[in-house]
């Protein structure tokens, strides 16, 4: 994981302890309603207590258990994890770049690609020049790797 990615997920965690005390607010408000059997904001409030306390739980967990690459040992002769690589589909012929980061990092849309996918597997390890083929749910794909930045 990059540090950038660690941070974006620690400000999420920050976000979300931070509604901790709305969700209560919530909660005592409902339960001020009365009958707590048949009030649905309770329960809607309790659900979405639930719900912060999970998101809550799997923020730490990934915060506690996170390895943050060291970029002075990032080089570019093989793609490697947090590596900028420029490629080329052979069966199609564009050329498309992309940033190979973790899984929690990945916005494809942003050209982050995260290192469990087909593509990014079939990258990794491999040099400038090589051509390297993904297996992907529509077939095969050849790449050529044109380019390994950081």
């Amino acid at each position: 994981m990059s540090q950038e990615g660690l941070d974006a997920i620690k400000k999420e965690l920050d976000e979300a302890l931070a509604q901790r005390p709305v969700i209560a607010a919530a909660i005592g408000e409902a339960r001020e309603k009365g009958d707590l059997s048949e009030n649905a904001e309770y329960e809607s409030a309790r659900e979405a207590q639930g719900l912060l306390e999970l998101k809550i739980a799997q923020l730490q967990d990934t915060i506690a258990n996170a390895k943050v690459v060291d970029a002075s040992q990032i080089n570019t002769d093989k793609v490697q994890m947090l590596n900028k690589v420029k490629v080329k589909n052979l069966n199609a012929g564009a050329v498309m770049e992309f940033t190979i980061v973790g899984e929690k990092e990945a916005d494809f849309a942003h050209g982050k690609l995260a290192a469990t996918t087909p593509i990014a597997k079939a990258l990794l390890g491999h040099g400038k020049g090589e051509v390297v083929e993904a297996t992907v749910p529509a077939g095969a794909i050849k790449f050529e790797i044109l380019d390994i930045s950081f």
